[in-house]
């Protein structure tokens, strides 16, 4: 995952391997370059510019919620697909942001110079974002860009990276999901697959193309630099990068680390939300008004948990835990004699020691809490109101009411009441096996205390009693607010359960947890030094921190297991061939059957079939879903969406041997666009490479 301002260091071995343009064309600061075409969107996935009309292209899962706000059952754009027949017809978003990267400047060596050996990690950090207000503040003087100073590998370095952001972000189209969410969570992170995980959005600017607010009098941006399309199709063996947003990753984490996430973090996170989703799947399946309210929520559970079974299953295949014990060993045997890497392993495993029984509380309560049922955490919302019933003015707390109920009325849009009964009766047994005293949250005593260690018990009586489970009685409440029914709510027992455990979170667990985290990440801090330094003949890049990244390496399948072999490619054939109309992952809509059984594929077909994703040996994690997957000339051959099964562990050990990253081919998309939703107008927006020779750049200045 290479700095883009780093490129020129290893030009040479792209170019060896098929880069047939210049690391200046990649990344430049003062001429278009294909950075300008690629975006965070939304914060947290990547997006791409396709047009020079601001047209942009991501995935489906991540354009989801944004399809979803703008579905109702009449018009339900998730199950029956959208397209934008004109701009008027384009959908606002709000809340909606693309953010590009205008520059990244290292500056080290500047902050460095003022952090000393004596400092603590909060003293370290204060200078450091001290500074970083400093440089910031140079970088944007006469400009209206954003810039934020962040540290890279641990801490030992740190850029400048100054930004543009825009938040008029329209929905242009999206395909219906038995294309764009093929295959469900059955298919998820694994291969072959066949899913059209694409959606296209439009990015809006003021008149003199400028970010700004949504608005009517706004334009279609007009970008720096748009991709261009090869219409020429992949071929095995072929180059290809990937330029994106990565959200995290742990490279450098020790073995101790490693065993934690086994043993830990990831069997908790793996048996709450397996709980959780087969509570939602099955009401979905039943009903198409809670699978409209569900759909995203699922989406965001189930690619966690599946995630983090293959992670699981790879840490333990590769043997991850005895290849970083073996590193350990050399790393001691390099260091002899040194004394700044004495003392490193042995804090670090004293630490992990330390931070497991905080590791596991936090996890419970992130997982039971903030991803659970949303009754704790919706109730917890009233806090300040409840808290403050005899301390805040009438002016104040009227002001309160009338946010909480404009609140409640969007929680009660996507709220239904048994499914999240369901998810809560589900959870809680595994919550009362795993907390230990005395990180357990107090309340829970009540499941033994009244009703005997019954868990459904309780979570019945809780949803029957509580307030915030019945919209019509929370806003007879709020429409009458007094003192009064403010200790009616004090006392309400999903506030007293969200009460009780955002307190033990506050108190005993989240103090203890950062405070070892902070004595972590100081330590790692030295390991990954002291493991660059020392190994000088291995090949080390900054873990993953939603910053700009390039990857690189060639289309091609794998050989994962023993006697299974994994081919580059998918067709439509295979849709074909997986299409079940009895289970909604597997349904595919009629059209696409009668244009797959025409072969009408118009220009988009490859050596004679329509081929729907593909495998290359490129580096990603979370963050690069919608990246641009390009080939050796810079233009566009798909947009990455997914690893393989094998490929989960990759944000603790990439092997490049067997991880590989999963693309919908390009021309794919544009088979979709066309034939099936009938955007031909915004195929003729892109250029296409073979129909027009003429680079797609505009070099226009940036924009203050």
């Amino acid at each position: 995952m290479w700095l883009p301002t780093l490129l020129k260091a290893i030009e040479g071995d792209m170019r060896t391997e098929g880069l047939q343009i210049s690391a200046e064309e990649i990344y430049s600061i003062n001429n278009g370059s294909l950075k300008d075409a690629v975006a965070l969107f939304n914060g947290g996935c990547t997006a791409e510019v396709v047009s020079t009309q601001g047209l942009i292209l991501t995935n489906h899962h991540c354009g989801r919620s944004a399809i979803q706000a703008n579905s109702t059952l009449e018009h339900n754009y998730l199950r029956e697909g959208f397209m934008a027949a004109t701009l008027a017809d384009e959908l606002p978003n709000a809340g909606l942001s693309v953010t590009f990267i205008v520059r990244m400047e290292d500056v080290s060596d500047r902050i460095n110079a003022l952090l000393t050996e004596g400092m603590d990690e909060k003293e370290r950090y204060a200078v450091a974002r001290r500074e970083g207000a400093v440089i910031t503040a140079e970088a944007l003087a006469g400009t209206k860009f954003d810039a934020v100073v962040r540290p890279f590998n641990h801490g030992n370095s740190w850029f400048l990276i100054v930004s543009e952001t825009f938040r008029d972000i329209r929905l242009v189209a999206a395909p219906p999901e038995g294309i764009g969410e093929f295959g469900g969570n059955a298919d998820n992170w694994m291969w072959p697959r066949q899913t059209g995980d694409f959606s296209v959005f439009r990015i809006y600017a003021s008149p003199e193309n400028t970010p700004a607010e949504h608005a009517a009098e706004n334009k279609p941006f007009l970008p720096r630099r748009s991709l261009a399309i090869d219409m020429g199709g992949v071929r095995a063996g072929d180059f290809a990068m990937i330029y994106g947003f990565p959200g995290t990753t742990y490279y450098y984490l020790p073995s101790y680390g490693v065993e934690q996430v086994i043993d830990v973090t990831d069997p908790l996170r793996i048996a709450l939300r397996g709980a959780s989703l087969n509570v939602i799947t099955a009401a979905m399946n039943a009903d198409e008004a809670t699978k409209l309210q569900y759909y995203s929520k699922r989406g965001s559970i189930a690619n966690g948990w599946k995630k983090w079974q293959g992670e699981l299953q790879g840490l333990k295949a590769l043997g991850t835990v005895a290849r970083k014990q073996a590193e350990e060993a050399e790393f001691l045997r390099r260091a002899s004699g040194m004394p700044e890497y004495a003392s490193v392993l042995p804090t670090l495993e004293k630490l992990y020691a330390e931070q497991k029984p905080y590791a596991q509380a936090r996890e419970l309560y992130n997982e039971f809490i903030y991803n659970g049922a949303y009754l704790p955490r919706f109730a917890s919302g009233f806090s300040r109101l409840i808290e403050g019933r005899d301390t805040l003015s009438k002016a104040v707390a009227d002001a309160e009411v009338k946010r909480l109920r404009a609140i409640a009325s969007a929680h009660f849009k996507n709220y239904n009441v048994t499914v999240d009964h369901d998810v809560f009766a589900e959870q809680l047994p595994i919550v009362l096996q795993y907390q230990k005293d005395p990180l357990a949250t107090p309340e829970l005593q009540t499941v033994q205390t009244r009703f005997s260690g019954n868990a459904q018990r309780y979570a019945d009586d809780l949803f029957a009693r509580s307030v915030f489970a019945d919209s019509s009685e929370l806003f007879q409440l709020l429409d009458h607010y007094s003192k009064k029914n403010a200790r009616k709510l004090a006392q309400d027992p999903a506030y007293l359960l969200a009460t009780s455990a955002n307190s033990t979170y506050d108190s005993k667990v989240r103090p203890r947890y950062n405070a070892i985290s902070d004595s972590l990440d100081a330590t790692i801090r030295i390991w990954s030094k002291g493991t660059i330094t020392l190994f000088p003949e291995k090949t080390w890049w900054p873990d993953a921190n939603l910053t700009l990244r390039l990857s690189y390496g060639k289309v091609e399948g794998t050989f994962p297991r023993d006697g299974l072999a994994y081919l580059p490619f998918t067709t439509l054939a295979g849709v074909m061939e997986k299409y079940d109309p009895t289970d909604p992952e597997f349904n595919v809509p009629q059209k696409l059957i009668d244009l797959y059984n025409a072969e009408d594929f118009g220009p988009y077909a490859t050596d004679g079939e329509m081929r729907t994703c593909f495998l290359s040996s490129l580096h990603t994690t979370g963050g690069n879903s919608g990246s641009p997957v390009f080939n050796g000339k810079g233009e566009l051959i798909g947009i990455n969406f997914d690893r393989t099964w094998e490929s989960t562990m990759s944000d603790i050990q990439f092997d490049p041997a067997i991880c590989r990253n999963i693309s919908v081919d390009i021309k794919y998309v544009l088979f979709v666009i066309d034939k099936y939703l009938g955007g031909k107008h915004l195929v003729d927006e892109m250029e296409l490479a073979g129909m027009d020779e003429a680079p797609h750049v505009i070099d226009l200045p940036l924009h203050h």
